[in-house]
């Protein structure tokens, strides 16, 4: 990269430093994620990039670096709170969009990918170095940047060379490419490599959901491990090739990793310097819907014209200027949250719930308020969970006030459980939800084979006992099971003569619980031993939801043992 970027003029000896430092103390943890087997144990100073093309086109980034304390939470703040005090606490904050983003994007190639092992603080320290979170998270409530965020164009002049192969679709650029969103792909790796991390059908580098998922699925490339520094590193060096750009990403790494806290969008810390030497962006706005200049595209502010309007302090007496009121922002004008249509919520064990919570956030005169986050919580220790094991999401409000939640999936627990819907940024009472999770059940059992079972007093069965459960036709599986060597057709207490189970003591026991069928409703029970009774005796197998079956087993009389032959007589 020194060749690349020659004109580094505001990255210091002492910036570059202290990033070495940092790196070396890095390399040396033995925290999970940074465990040396993969270069000889060297520190990732001594790291080679690999050759070949990168994310960025190794466009230019921001090489300022965080704190070297641990970040925390400021006191006055709380969780999603905002604030300038505490250790850290300014550049630990997180724009609750990006940070959002980044989670869902871990979540989706832990399902996807597992060996990768992809910590969202990767693309925390990713999308920090690329873009300052998105302009410090100057995003809509879809997640798409307020205004596009272009790198230079790359004409060789001090970066690498690519000319146009999107025909501007992505950049606005016909001559040269650009990196383009809060991840910075150039529009031919975005080619490939883009994704639809929001679910609205479209591929856009410009949103963070998509952009995220796109960087992450990258940088999982092939059998990598990002949990083993050698894989770690060579994801880095892969999305931009330069040594001090690795150290950059994984000083921010280790920093979101010691604690992060969520911010209100538009809020982030930016970064400074950057590694081509060009301007900063502007300060961090002081709230939602305005943007900072676009690396590379950054202008002087056009000087006041002679004879222009002079500035005015209206806190001097004749100043002459006066200031309009700040409007509210969406959020703060929702005066309730109402249920929107939520149908009942009731699901077997295991299986989807056919609704989804939906509610709707009103302003005092009843009418419904738009882009705001509704955040919704399972209350409690259950594995009932969002899709992808969620227990918390968050879900932004359309024009009409109305946000629909993910759907819900029973786990294995059953009973009754509460969802809970509240709103984001803002004190009101929230909506309690009832999500009952029934058992398992079973509608219909049935043997699988016709044999007829019998054996001999005082032997065992030769056949085995095998059913199949079925609900509404399909297979049941998981379903809880009871099998009673029972008296009569009529009196199901337990036999105390005939066929018997045995339990793990050998010990005779005429009644089977917790018995469960396999995921094709099967169920083989234990082997059947017979006593020294005679006769038919009756097996009920029963499951939740009210499926019986009554199998006869018979018992005959042990055949008579032969005497032996007298011996012939001697003649």
């Amino acid at each position: 990269m020194a060749a690349l970027f020659g004109k580094r003029l505001r990255r210091s000896a002492m910036t570059t430093a202290v990033a070495a430092a940092a790196v070396a103390a890095l390399s040396a943890s033995q925290a999970p994620g940074f465990t040396n087997t993969q270069n000889g144990g060297h520190s990732t100073a001594d790291a080679t990039p690999p050759p070949g093309d990168t994310a960025t086109g190794n466009s230019p980034y921001y090489t300022a670096l965080p704190q070297l304390n641990s970040p925390t939470v400021p006191p006055s703040t709380g969780p999603g709170g905002h604030g300038g005090t505490g250790t850290g606490a300014s550049e630990a904050g997180i724009p609750a969009t990006v940070l959002d983003a980044y989670k869902k994007a871990e979540a989706e190639l832990a399902a996807t990918k597992p060996g990768c092992n992809l910590p969202w603080q990767l693309l925390a320290a990713i999308g920090k170095v690329e873009s300052g979170q998105a302009r410090g998270g100057n995003v809509d409530a879809n997640g798409t940047t307020l205004k596009p965020i272009l790198g230079p164009p790359l004409d060789g002049n001090g970066f690498a060379r690519i000319t146009d192969t999107d025909n501007g679709a992505y950049d606005n650029d016909t001559t040269h490419d650009r990196a383009v969103g809060p991840m910075q792909f150039i529009p031919s790796t975005w080619e490939w490599s883009g994704r639809d991390g929001n679910g609205d059908g479209k591929k856009d580098p410009n949103n963070i959901y998509d952009a995220a998922l796109a960087a992450g699925h990258y940088l999982c490339r092939g059998d990598r491990d990002l949990s083993q520094s050698g894989g770690l590193n060579a994801a880095i060096l892969s999305y931009n090739h330069s040594q001090e750009y690795l150290n950059t990403v994984l000083s921010w790494l280790e920093f979101y990793r010691k604690g992060t806290h969520e911010v209100p969008d538009g809020t982030g810390v930016q970064p400074g310097d950057r590694s081509d030497g060009g301007p900063s962006p502007s300060p961090s706005p002081s709230s939602p819907g305005t943007t900072s200049p676009s690396p590379g595209t950054s202008k002087p502010p056009k000087p006041s014209k002679p004879g222009g309007s002079p500035s005015t302090d209206p806190s001097k007496p004749g100043g002459g200027g006066s200031t309009s009121p700040t409007p509210p922002t969406p959020v703060e004008t929702v005066a309730h949250i109402e249920d929107a249509g939520t149908g009942k919520l009731a699901a077997t064990a295991g299986d989807a719930f056919a609704e989804r919570v939906a509610v709707r956030t009103e302003n005092a005169a009843g009418k419904g308020v738009g882009t705001v986050k509704v955040k919704l919580t399972v209350v409690g220790d259950t594995d009932l969970a969002f899709s992808g094991g969620f227990k918390t999401v968050t879900v932004v409000t359309d024009s009409t006030g109305k946000a629909t939640a993910p759907p819900l999936r029973a786990g294995e627990d059953t009973g009754e459980f509460t969802v809970r819907a509240t709103v984001v940024d803002r004190k009101l009472p929230g909506l309690d939800y009832t999500a009952t999770v029934s058992a398992r059940q079973a509608d219909t059992l049935t043997r699988t084979d016709d044999k007829e079972l019998t054996c001999e007093a005082g032997g065992q069965f030769a056949d085995p006992v095998q059913v199949r459960a079925t609900y509404k036709d399909a297979a049941a599986d998981g379903v809880a099971t009871t099998a009673t060597l029972i008296k009569s057709e009529d009196d199901a207490t337990e036999n105390d003569k005939g066929p018997y189970f045995k339990d793990a003591d050998g010990k005779a026991i005429r009644t089977l619980k917790g018995l469960k069928t396999d995921g094709d409703g099967r169920l083989q029970l234990p082997r059947i031993y017979a006593d020294d009774a005679t006769g038919t005796f009756l097996l009920r197998i029963n499951t939740t939801g009210g499926a019986t079956l009554t199998i006869e087993l018979k018992v005959t009389a042990a055949a008579a043992t032969a005497s032996p032959s007298a011996s012939p007589s001697a003649t």
